[in-house]
């Protein structure tokens, strides 16, 4: 063999003898020694990134014990991070700038009830409710269905304006923390009237009872059981609820106090937890001076007791 034949030999060997060296990457050696595709050939696979997973959902987080979710009572907690909309039965539910939220069961709630956040990407967090009923009592009271109307027809004639100055009170949606604060009660005193009871007036069966009564003489003072704005004062007494104050905690959650003496705040106010807002009397629907404290979240009453906890604690 000539030295030009055996020179040439050896450069068409030298990438293999490198790659057996350990002094090139069997890549390089194979971007070398690899024959050209044949013609018509498909081409072999393209490599792409797999995106990583999603991110674990968060759960809601309660406050207190869930056995707060009972008919009458209040469910505080806080949406899972990224949740851009909250519905508690398809219904919205607003959400505060913290991710605090509050929802609340009427006296004949429904025994299970649906929480549903939609997060930022489009999943949702699902928590099923159950709502633990609760045991309702008969109320026999001595006083007139109609309440301080001279008879039905005055009744009739008067009451759908004083329902329509209720129904845009509760509509304002005014913006206050008392929502968050632990409620205390207005005024302490002997327990006349229970929330949920069955109520009969003078034979004739009326709805349930919306609130709680605390029996105190005329003239008592009563207070804000958590900040608020005032919503309604009714100056000019209501057939059945007399002087109506009405104080709007925020997130839908109002206080409603029936029968009073004296208003001492206005429409607009905003008042503070412990503040005093007027007297005890007993004009309206009453057998006698004492405070009916009704709470409403939305279109459910509530138990004023599970916001409260016993009277005078």
């Amino acid at each position: 063999m000539t030295l030009a034949g055996y020179l040439r030999r050896s450069i068409a060997a030298l990438p293999l003898l490198l790659v057996a060296a350990g002094c090139v990457s069997p890549d390089a050696a194979r971007d070398v020694a690899a024959p050209p595709p044949a013609a018509g050939a498909s081409p072999g696979p393209v490599s792409s990134t797999v995106p990583p997973p999603a991110a674990a959902l968060e759960p809601f987080v309660f406050r207190g014990s869930r056995r707060s979710a009972e008919q009458g009572g209040v469910l505080l907690g806080v949406v899972p991070s990224h949740t851009r909309s909250l519905t508690l039965d398809g219904q919205p539910v607003p959400v505060a700038a913290d991710g605090g939220f509050l929802i609340a069961f009427d006296r004949d709630a429904a025994p299970r009830a649906r929480l549903v956040a939609t997060v930022r990407d489009g999943r949702q967090v699902v928590e099923e409710i159950v709502v633990v009923p609760g045991t309702w009592r008969i109320e026999q009271i001595n006083a007139p269905y109609r309440g301080s109307a001279a008879n039905d027809a005055d009744f009739q004639r008067r009451r759908p304006a004083e329902l329509a100055q209720i129904a845009a009170a509760r509509n304002v949606e005014a913006t206050s923390d008392g929502w968050k604060q632990r409620f205390r009660w207005p005024v302490t005193g002997r327990l006349s009237g229970f929330f949920g009871a069955q109520r009969v007036y003078q034979g004739k069966p009326g709805a349930y009872h919306s609130g709680t009564d605390i029996a105190v003489p005329a003239g008592t003072p009563f207070v804000a059981p958590a900040d608020g704005v005032v919503v309604l004062a009714a100056t000019t007494p209501f057939t059945l609820e007399g002087h109506l104050l009405i104080v709007d905690h925020g997130m839908g959650l109002t206080s409603a106090f029936l029968h009073c003496q004296r208003l001492d705040v206005k429409v607009g106010d905003r008042v503070a937890q412990g503040q005093v807002l007027g007297t005890i009397g007993r004009t309206g629907r009453a057998t006698g001076p004492h405070m009916h404290w009704g709470l409403k979240w939305r279109d459910a009453r509530l138990d004023p007791a599970k916001l409260a906890g016993p009277i005078g604690s």
